[in-house]
Order: C-alpha cells, then structure tokens, then sequence
C-alpha cells in the first residue's frame, strides 16, 4: 500500500522545501528528502528477486537484464540465467553459444556476450569483483548508471544513480524542462544525483529512488497525492507534472520488407551464425535477406531474387516451393514485414559462404539460439510448416504471424 503525504498548502510560501533552483538545494533540504523517501520505503518498497542481495554477481546480472526491459520480463530470465551460471567462474567457462541461448528472446543480445566478455576479464583478474565505479566502467556494457547500482547496492557505498525511473524524478523535483538527455541535461541531473545520495545506507536509498520514480512518480498520470516528497517538487508546485520531463524525440517509423528462405536438403535445414555489425550477432539464423517493397508485389520475381540471391551469398542452387508464413515485428525504427519461403537443394556441399554455417534436422534446432522471429520459423519447421496463402492472423508474443490452414488444422475449442 502506498503512503500518504501530508496536505499541501493551497499556495507555496518562501519558506516550502521546493527548490526554486537547483544552487538553493542544501543540506537541510536533503536531509528532509531523505528522511520522507526512506520512512515511505520502509513499508512500499517493491520485492524482487535481486532486492536484498549483497552479491555483486547477482546485482550486476539484474542490472544488465533490466536495460530496457521490464521487471515482469526479467524475472524467469534472472533465476534461469543463474541456475545455469551461478557464479563469475561458471560464466566465464561458458560457451558464448550456451549463453545466447538462455538469453533468447529478451533482446538485446550485445548484453549477454558483454556479461560473458566482463565475466571473463574478471576472471582473469583473479576473479575478485570490482567494487568502485573506476574499476567497473572499463568493463564491457557497464556505463555509470550500472558501476553505481553495483557499487551501492552490493558493497553499500555512496554512488550516484541515473536510469529511466530517477531521471524522470529528478527532472520533476528541480523543475527540469530542458532535454534531459542532452549533454548539459545529463550534467545537472548527474550533479542532483551525487548531492542526493547519503553516505548511510546510499544502496537502499538508491532504490528507494527508483522504487518511488517506478509505483508513484510514474510517466503518464502520476500518483502524487500518494508521493512522499511531493512538498519538495517544483514540477508539482507549478502544475506542469505532466509536461516534466521534456518527451523524447520518436524517430521516424520506416517500413521494410525482407524474407526467409528455410532451405532443406535431405531432411535438413541451412543456418549460420549472424557475423559481427548485424542484428543478433553471435546468434543463428536461417538465411534472410532484405527486399525492395515495390518488387514483391510480385510472387514470381521475388522467388527468382531470392534463389539468386542465395545463390550468391551462400552457394547453393535453391527452387523456392512455397511460401510458409508472414511475421510482423520491429526493431528500433524499423516496422518489419517478414516473409518466409522454404526451398529445396541437392547442393548441400556447394557451400561458398564464409560464416559458420551447419545443416541441422528440425529436432536439433533446440540446440542453437535464435533470434525471436527465428526460432518462430524454426517451431513452424518442427510442426511440420505450413502451407501458403495466409487466411488468419494470430498473435504469438509481439511478432504477428499469419498461416494458412490445412485439412489437419483442428479448430480451438
């Protein structure tokens, strides 16, 4: 249950502990905050699995795990990752491959192969965990936001945080409507945050911080007759909570077209590892290729691009018999229109590529990870595929699949 704060006056006098600016903040201010955050957290801090833990193994996989994802996401995610890789040791040991696979499907893959890399480097070091911001930033995928949350939450010293839930708290405590993620944006906030946080207990404290700007101070319709520090928000004493902080510049939405070619020679399926420089390095795909939008209004003519295509990027003669199914999905700005064909060859050994590549029965694709919309087609492949000429859609996680169906179908009850 979320507590209550007291009343405001109808009109703020000189004397509220809102700071007109950022210079008038001190440390009686601070000191005021601080004891309204942390009475309100004591009984409305969130439980997740990762809270009250001074590993900093654990802390640093939650960390990674949440970067643009959600608590709900993360969750199966942080207790299988650490079954399988319980310590520094084990996931430094790991294959990259063994990896990617038990990451599959929450995005982001560079994450997974930087958690690998720095688990590694630690290793390395004597497998001591670094325990301040300057020893943990050289690290592969540790920023300042992820050093701080390491360093406060684990070993419990004073480090400043800054990540989506505070930066949005912050900007509405100090009345921030400029970029706050431009350079000069990130230099207050930076600096609120390093005044904000105390040298007694600065780890609960810190999620305190983000516990507040997660279940109350939230993006849209924020709870601030809940707020324990609403008396201390100028972007609440002006009315402009709303507007607080400044929206992020949406970019432009591009519509692509790319297809798959599933291609079977003796009962088994080409895929390679996607190289360096392309979405889902490090993970295996079937070949995919993208496509001039106008040009696949036309069945025909985009068979024959395909079988050239492939043709030339991996070697072998392919007759595309059929068109399997249609994904939709996006990544970043890009809205993507997937289709997938499946082909035939008899030139399994007329391999010219240079990635890695292998030629896998459909009951072996469990052995490799996959990108989301991959292992969709991998599934289809498993069941037995489809046939072509979509007639329904339905929705399987984020990514829209359409199938035909065929005599065997049998009707949801």
């Amino acid at each position: 249950m979320r507590g209550r704060r007291e009343p405001m006056p109808a009109k703020m006098k000189s004397s509220s502990p809102v700071a007109e600016r950022q210079g008038d903040i001190d440390a009686n201010w601070l000191h005021r905050l601080r004891v309204a955050l942390r009475r309100w957290h004591v009984g409305n801090g969130r439980d997740l699995p990762w809270r009250n833990c001074r590993d900093p193994y654990k802390v640093w996989i939650s960390e990674i795990m949440l970067q643009q994802t959600t608590v709900a996401a993360v969750k199966p995610y942080f207790e299988r990752f650490l079954k399988r890789f319980p310590n520094i040791a084990a996931l430094a040991a790991a294959d990259e491959a063994d990896v990617l696979r038990l990451w599959e499907g929450l995005g982001y893959y560079s994450r997974a192969r930087n958690l690998r890399k720095g688990a590694q480097a630690i290793v390395a070091n004597g497998g001591v965990f670094p325990d301040s911001v300057e020893e943990l930033l050289p690290l592969p995928g540790i920023g300042r936001y992820t050093a701080g949350a390491i360093v406060s939450f684990a070993f419990d010293r004073p480090a400043p945080i800054l990540e989506a839930n505070t930066l949005r708290l912050y900007c509405r405590l100090l009345g921030f409507r400029d970029d706050p993620r431009s350079a000069a944006g990130q230099r207050v906030l930076w600096s609120f945050a390093e005044q904000l946080v105390p040298t007694k207990s600065p780890g609960e404290f810190n999620q305190a911080l983000m516990d507040l700007g997660a279940t109350v101070c939230t993006p849209t319709e924020p709870h601030c007759d809940e707020c324990p520090v609403a008396s201390y928000c100028r972007a609440l004493a002006e009315q402009a909570q709303s507007k607080i902080p400044a929206a992020k510049r949406r970019p432009e939405i591009t519509e692509t077209q790319e297809a798959y070619v599933a291609i079977e020679s003796a009962g088994r399926f080409l895929i390679y590892r996607r190289p360096e420089g392309q979405r889902w390095a490090g993970l295996w795909d079937f070949p995919r290729f993208e496509l001039d939008v106008s040009a696949t209004k036309f069945e025909r003519k985009t068979r024959s691009h395909l079988e050239g295509r492939i043709a030339t990027d991996f070697g072998p003669r392919v007759s595309i018999t059929e068109r399997l199914a249609q994904f939709k999905h996006s990544v970043t700005r890009f809205r993507i229109t997937l289709d997938c064909w499946l082909a035939e060859t008899n030139e399994h050994n007329d391999l010219t590529t240079t990635h890695p590549t292998e030629w896998v029965a459909p009951s072996e694709f469990a052995n490799f990870p996959f990108s989301t919309t991959g292992r969709q087609l991998a599934e289809l492949l498993v069941r037995g595929g489809c046939v072509s000429h979509p007639t329904d859609t339905r929705r399987v996680g984020h990514v829209t699949r359409s199938v035909r169906r065929s005599s065997t179908t049998r009707p949801k009850s």
